[in-house]
C-alpha cells in the first residue's frame, strides 16, 4: 500500500475518534470517563489492529489488542459505578470507536465517517431525546410495534395480484396495504413532530403543525374559537390559511413519492396555490394585532391498526370508483369521482391518481387535473366551514382568500 493512503486512513481514524471525544468531553465532569485523547487512541487502536489483521496477517494480535481495550474499558465502568454512575453510554461509544479505527484501517473510511456522525449526533442529543420518550406513551409504542409486524412480516405474504372483473381489475391487496403504510409514516412523522414540540404555540405555528394531521381539524377549531369574546379574527384566519398552505405542499409531497413525474406535473398547479396562500398569509401576519395562542392535537398515534385499516378500505374504494368513472364515464366521470371525494378526504384520492399516473404514463394529465380538483374541492369545503361556523370578521377575512384560491387552483388545474 501507498504510505499516504496509509497515513490519510490512521489520520481519519485519529480525527473521529476524536470527534466522538469531543462530545464526550462535554459529559466528562458529570459522568467521568474517558475524553478527547482516550478516545483518539482507542481509535488509533483500532486503525493499528485493523492494520496488523489485513496487512500483517497477525489475527490473534489483533483480537488480543481488542480484547485489552474492552477490558480497560470494562475496568473503567466499575469505576464509575461505584460512583453511583451505572451508565455505558460512553463505554459503548468507546468500544465503537475501536471498531471505527477497524473500519478505516480497512479503507472503509465514508462509512466510518457516516456511523461517527450519527453517533456524534446521538450523543449530543441526549436530552433531547430523553423529553421524546417522556411525551411517548407506552400506548403509543405498542401501537407502532403492532404496525410494523403487520407491514414487515405479513405485508410480504399479501397476493400481490389484481382482482376484480376487468377492466375494473385494480384490488390489489399488497399496493393497497403499501399506500397504507406510506400515508401512515407521512402521518406518523407529523404526530412525533407535534409530540417533540408541545401542544401550545402561537395561532401560526399551531396552524402549520396542525395542518400536519388535519387542516379541516384546525379549520373546525380556530372557526369556533373566532366567535369568543376577545379573539383576534384575524389570528385566525392566518393558522386557517397555513394549515390549508400545509395541505398543499403534502400533496405534492405523497404524489412525488409515488409518480416523480406525477409531482413535477403539479408542483406547477399546485405551486401557484402555495404562492397565493403564502401571499395571504403574509398579509394577514402584517395585520393581525395580537399574539393568540393556539393548541396542537396530535390526533390518535397513525399506526394504530383500526386507522390503518379505515384508510386501507377508503383507499380500495377510491380506487375502485376512480377506475369505474374512467371507464365508464371517460376523464370527466373521473374528475367528478376526484371532487366527491377531495369533500372529505383528499390522501386516498390523491394516493389513488399517483397510482394511476405511475402504471401509465398516459395518464399523467388527467391524473394531476383530478388531484388539482380534489384539492379545490376540500379547499372548498374547509371554506364554507369557516365563513358558516366563524365570526362574521372572520368571514370578511376569509372569503376573499378562498376566492382566490379557488380561482387559482382552476387557473392551474387549465394550464396543466
Amino acid at each position: 500500500m501507498e504510505v499516504p493512503d496509509l497515513a490519510l486512513r490512521f489520520a481519519v481514524a485519529i480525527g473521529l475518534g476524536v470527534l466522538l471525544g469531543l462530545e464526550r468531553e462535554r459529559t466528562k465532569g458529570e459522568e467521568g470517563g474517558a475524553g478527547v485523547r482516550t478516545f483518539a487512541l482507542i481509535a488509533l487502536g483500532g486503525a493499528i489492529a485493523g492494520y496488523l489483521q489485513e496487512f500483517l496477517l497477525l489475527d490473534w494480535l489483533a483480537l488480543a489488542m481488542f480484547a485489552a481495550i474492552a477490558a480497560l474499558i470494562i475496568g473503567m465502568y466499575v469505576v464509575t459505578s461505584l460512583h453511583g454512575d451505572t451508565g455505558i453510554t460512553t463505554e459503548v461509544s468507546a468500544l465503537l470507536a475501536f471498531a471505527l479505527g477497524l473500519l478505516c484501517a480497512h479503507g472503509q473510511l465514508q462509512l466510518a465517517g457516516w456511523i461517527a456522525v450519527a453517533m456524534a449526533l446521538l450523543l449530543a442529543l441526549k436530552d433531547w431525546l430523553h423529553r421524546l420518550a417522556s411525551r411517548i406513551a407506552s400506548a403509543d409504542v405498542e401501537a407502532t410495534l403492532k404496525f410494523c409486524i403487520v407491514t414487515l412480516i405479513i405485508l410480504p405474504l399479501v397476493p400481490d395480484v389484481n382482482y376484480g372483473p376487468p377492466p375494473l381489475d385494480v384490488m390489489n391487496p399488497y399496493k393497497i396495504w403499501l399506500m397504507v403504510v406510506l400515508i401512515s409514516a407521512l402521518n406518523f412523522t407529523s404526530y412525533l413532530l407535534i409530540k417533540i414540540v408541545g401542544a401550545e404555540h402561537g395561532v401560526g405555528i399551531a396552524g402549520l403543525l396542525g395542518g400536519m394531521v388535519s387542516s379541516t381539524a384546525v379549520t373546525l377549531g380556530f372557526s369556533q374559537r373566532s366567535r369568543q369574546e376577545g379573539e383576534d379574527p384575524s389570528s385566525l384566519a392566518l393558522g386557517i390559511v397555513l394549515a390549508w398552505t400545509v395541505m398543499f405542499f403534502r400533496v405534492v409531497i405523497m404524489s412525488a413519492l409515488i409518480s416523480w413525474e406525477l409531482g413535477r406535473r403539479l408542483a406547477f398547479a399546485v405551486g401557484l396555490l402555495c404562492v397565493a396562500s403564502l401571499g395571504a398569509c403574509y398579509w394577514l401576519w402584517r395585520r393581525h394585532r395580537q399574539r393568540q395562542r393556539g393548541e396542537v392535537k396530535a390526533g390518535s398515534n397513525p399506526f394504530e391498526l383500526d386507522e390503518a385499516i379505515k384508510f386501507g378500505l377508503l383507499f380500495g374504494v377510491v380506487v375502485l370508483v376512480a377506475k369505474a368513472a374512467q371507464v365508464y364515464l371517460g376523464d370527466a366521470g373521473l374528475y367528478l369521482a376526484a371532487a366527491v371525494a377531495g369533500l372529505t378526504d383528499v390522501d386516498a384520492i390523491t394516493l389513488a391518481m399517483a397510482n394511476l399516473a405511475s402504471s401509465d404514463a398516459s395518464n399523467l394529465q388527467t391524473a394531476a387535473r383530478a388531484i388539482v380538483i380534489a384539492v379545490m374541492a376540500n379547499t372548498l369545503t374547509k371554506s364554507a366551514m369557516a365563513i358558516g361556523l366563524g365570526s362574521a370578521e372572520l368571514r370578511r377575512i376569509t372569503l376573499p382568500i378562498a376566492a382566490l384560491l379557488l380561482v387559482t387552483g382552476a387557473a392551474g388545474a387549465l394550464l396543466l
